[in-house]
């Protein structure tokens, strides 16, 4: 039996307490003997808690137990997450986790002290929540040439567009609701502001290149300024709108990587990818297109994902799982040179000065009798720079992506 801790009872940490104990049966027949359920470190009691008799408030108890082999982190955020995690690595002990925060910004260097002290440092659970991602991108996929990855990594923005989307209800009200039933945080900025999904394409990114990219270096836009309105255009042409993070290599071997909204065509799988679920597309070279579908997020299937990369950790005690993540810095593309077609909502006062300024660049008129007062138009393929360029002379009531 390998002895094992939790730090950090939250929701995941609870995920992870409730598999190991619940799928213990299941568990056995991988890892002789099982994972024993040892500690939890948290500051709080759990006096109500089924697991009550397992929580500790100190961390050297769990480091001074020469039995713990396997820790798993779901504290979040990158302190002390860092320092405890780097603590047990340097002692051997394998360190899994679903903290995404932690993962980019330090995981490379968790990593590296991994490999120095032979155990494993794994994140399955980082991005895609209870979906299988970056085990087969590392393992089956990793005879690929990996040209992209891009799809919907945020279940709490995809919840909040979905709904916005059924029921043409505004953004205030339907963050109110996702707060409400424990989908978006007391404080969502990361998820709305686009930068949770920002920091998972930036962790795939890394994977495939074998090389670092890091989330401040990458454009990043969220869901705040999507309104009722521009859900009635989406549907009317048959498409719909979703964050995506979307990573590209370059014939170079440089990337492009963005977190934008994007409409999305109906024949996309992804349009009917809704409420919690997040739906991931990989393309390799000879492969071709694989999609990953599940629920991204959620206390139960966050914590099976970090109990497997427990198990893994628990099979390959004394030595490390390997993970290649370079110090060296990917060569990101100018977002700039990115080439894009935008959906385009003006003032009918615009139109005049928009169809002059787009001359030659406008492939759709998308006004509707719906808003009389508005001029809408789909643009042709154009860059970034270039949309930007016109974006400063005219007032646009709203500017969205569209996948091609």
């Amino acid at each position: 039996m390998i002895k094992t801790a939790i730090l950090g009872l939250g929701n995941v940490g609870k995920g992870v307490a409730s598999v190991l104990t619940g799928n213990r049966a299941e568990i056995a027949r991988k890892v002789p003997g099982g994972l024993e359920l040892g500690y939890i470190l948290d500051i709080r009691d759990f006096p109500d808690s089924p697991f009550a008799d397992k929580v500790t408030h100190d961390y050297e108890e769990i480091l001074n137990d020469p039995e713990v082999k396997v820790i798993c982190e779901t504290m979040g955020g990158k302190e002390p997450a860092f320092t405890f995690s780097r603590r047990a690595l340097e002692k051997g002990i394998s360190v899994c986790t679903s903290n995404k925060e932690l993962v980019e910004a330090r995981g490379r260097e968790l990593l590296e002290i991994a490999r120095e002290h032979n155990c494993s440092y794994l994140f399955e659970a980082s991005v895609g929540g209870g979906i299988p991602l970056i085990a087969p991108l590392l393992n089956c996929l990793e005879q690929e040439r990996i040209s992209s990855i891009f799809g919907i990594l945020n279940g709490t923005t995809n919840y909040i567009l979905t709904k916005m989307d059924r029921f043409g209800a505004g953004y205030e009200e339907v963050l109110k609701e996702a707060q409400e039933l424990g989908y978006a945080e007391r404080n969502p900025e990361a998820d709305v502001e686009g930068y949770d999904t920002g920091r998972k394409i930036a962790i795939l990114s890394s994977l495939v290149s074998g090389k670092t990219v890091r989330f401040e270096d990458t454009y990043t836009e969220g869901i705040t300024k999507i309104c009722p309105a521009d859900f009635v255009y989406a549907e009317e042409h048959h498409y719909c709108i979703k964050l995506l993070g979307i990573s590209s290599r370059m014939e170079d071997e440089s990337f492009n990587v963005l977190t934008a909204p994007y409409l999305v065509p109906q024949g996309h799988p992804l349009y009917a990818v809704s409420d919690v679920f997040n739906g991931i597309f990989i393309h390799g070279n000879m492969v071709d297109d694989l999609m990953f579908y599940g629920r991204g997020a959620g206390t139960l299937p966050t914590g099976s994902a970090v109990v497997a990369d427990m198990i893994q950790a628990a099979l390959s005690i004394g030595k490390t799982i390997p993970i290649r993540w370079d110090k060296e810095r990917v060569d990101l593309k100018p977002h700039s040179e990115l080439v894009s077609t935008f959906f385009v909502r003006t003032d009918l006062s615009e139109q005049e000065a928009v169809r002059k300024a787009f001359d030659g660049k406008i492939a759709d008129d998308w006004s509707l009798p719906a808003f009389p007062d508005e001029y809408a138009f789909l643009t042709g393929p154009m860059s970034e720079a270039e949309f930007a360029a016109l974006a400063e002379k005219l007032k646009f009531k709203t500017r969205i992506r569209v996948l091609c």
